[in-house]
């Protein structure tokens, strides 16, 4: 804190006005704005003629200091003649507080002071011995003014404030009136939203249940296919077998001999016929897989045996010399929870389907862990499959277009995928023309 600015004594009615002025122009000299100014004197007028009425006056003493957080404030501390009543200090308006930044009671050298301050703005001039001086001599060459200058003052700054208030008026009234309008127009919104949102929501309601409706429709009619399938394919085996098992016997050496236009005949029928047969049971397992009526038998399978029994089955379908059936053994520890039926059905499936498309090259089967998944990856160089057909392919009865024509339902690979997912394990196909195709089957070591 600089030594003291300004000292003045209050004892008698006329110093309230020399306090006040003089507050002023502290206030003023120091850097404050005018309203600051103005409040300074206020507050400080309104404490000494409390202090001059109830402990007889007090000293005024100005200063400039520092606040806890290093600002530079203007602090104003009143000394009373008397002690004050218990030691402490209210004024009779609350308003007064609110006047400057803080108004307390302090204990100075043992005595208790009433003090008063107020920060000094920012823009100020940097506090310096040289600068308390020059504020010293500044406010000590001036004159105070009279009672009459002080009331002509606090007038003009009374008329002042008047029109200031008189301003912020209008201004809260042509505010008040935009804010009328904004409202007006917010609550017309917020109707036309309500009305929207309540229309919508009705739309919505009568949406989902038309989908709930749709769903019930779909549902039903799937149970309905796959009923339908099921009694299909049932009455249907039993006289594609019955044919089958005629067209063997005719052609049985111990049966009477048939001419070779016959035999040729007979051999059409019986290909048909386990063609037929074949599709029979595509579309019974297909039916079962829709119904839900296929439950896994989980146990711990060896990929070794699995991999060895589809090596061994599957070599005598390889019927084409440009084509290699490549089964590759799976890295130990090779067990899996799982299936093994369902698996090597569909590994098979996954083979099969190589075979048929791939005119030369190979058709590979290889098995990966990856952590605590395991990837089984069936791979060709066949023609493969253009990336917008990727997931055609897995809906039933879709036939990739193509020159190449070879026989088949369609309904091999959607029933697959319908196995993996039962094992709790995924089917995607990485393909493009000319490039071949790699079907993968992706499946938790410990089972779904």
């Amino acid at each position: 804190m600089t030594g003291p600015l300004l000292h003045l004594a209050l004892r008698v009615e006329q110093d309230i006005f020399l306090v006040r002025q003089r507050g002023r122009e502290v206030a003023a000299a120091v850097g404050l704005e005018h309203q600051d100014q103005v409040r300074i004197a206020t507050a400080l007028s309104e404490v000494a003629r409390e202090l001059l009425h109830g402990v007889d006056g007090a000293d005024v003493t100005f200063a400039l200091g520092r606040d806890a957080a290093g600002r530079v404030i203007l602090q104003i501390d009143l000394s009373p003649v008397r002690p004050l009543p218990g030691g402490r200090y209210e004024p009779q308006s609350g308003a007064v507080a609110r006047l400057v930044d803080a108004l307390q009671t302090v204990s100075v050298e043992g005595d208790t002071v009433v003090r008063m301050s107020r920060r000094v703005p920012d823009h100020a001039a940097e506090l310096t011995p040289e600068r308390a001086a020059e504020l010293r001599n500044e406010l000590a060459e001036r004159a105070p003014g009279s009672a009459l200058d002080e009331l002509a003052a606090q007038n003009a700054q009374l008329i002042a404030a008047l029109d200031e208030v008189r301003s912020q008026r209008d201004e809260l009234a042509v505010l008040n009136a935009e804010l009328q309008d904004t409202n007006q127009g917010v609550m017309a919104l917020y109707n036309q939203l309500t009305e929207e949102l309540e229309e919508t929501n009705r739309g919505v309601v009568a949406l989902y249940a038309e989908l709930d409706e749709k769903s019930a429709q779909l549902r039903a009619a799937s149970e309905s296919k796959s009923r339908f399938l099921a009694n299909v394919s049932h009455e249907l085996r039993a006289p594609v077998t019955a044919i089958i098992g005629l067209a063997r016997l005719l052609a049985d050496s111990a049966s009477d001999p048939l001419t070779g236009e016959q035999a040729r005949q007979v051999g059409l029928i019986r290909s048909s016929a386990g063609d037929l047969l074949g599709l029979v049971n595509e579309l019974l397992d297909l039916a079962k897989a829709e119904s839900g009526r296929i439950e896994p038998d989980w146990s711990e399978v060896d990929l070794r045996a699995v991999f060895g029994q589809l090596r061994g089955t599957l070599r005598a379908l390889a019927t084409r010399p440009e084509v290699d059936l490549v089964v590759e053994e799976p890295p130990a520890p090779a067990t899996i929870r799982s299936d093994q039926v369902l698996l090597a059905q569909v590994l098979r499936n996954l083979l099969h389907n190589g075979l048929k498309f791939t005119e030369r090259g190979e058709v590979r089967l290889r098995a990966e862990r990856h952590d605590d998944q395991w990837s089984l990856s069936v791979t060709d160089t066949g023609v493969g499959v253009p990336p917008e057909l990727h997931e055609r392919v897995f809906e039933e009865f879709y036939q990739v277009p193509g020159t190449t024509r070879v026989g088949g339902t369609g309904l091999g690979l959607p029933y697959a995928r319908r196995l993996v997912t039962l094992l709790g394990g995924t089917l995607e196909l990485s393909s493009a023309p000319g490039q071949g195709s790699t079907f993968t089957v992706l499946l938790p070591v410990g089972g779904a």
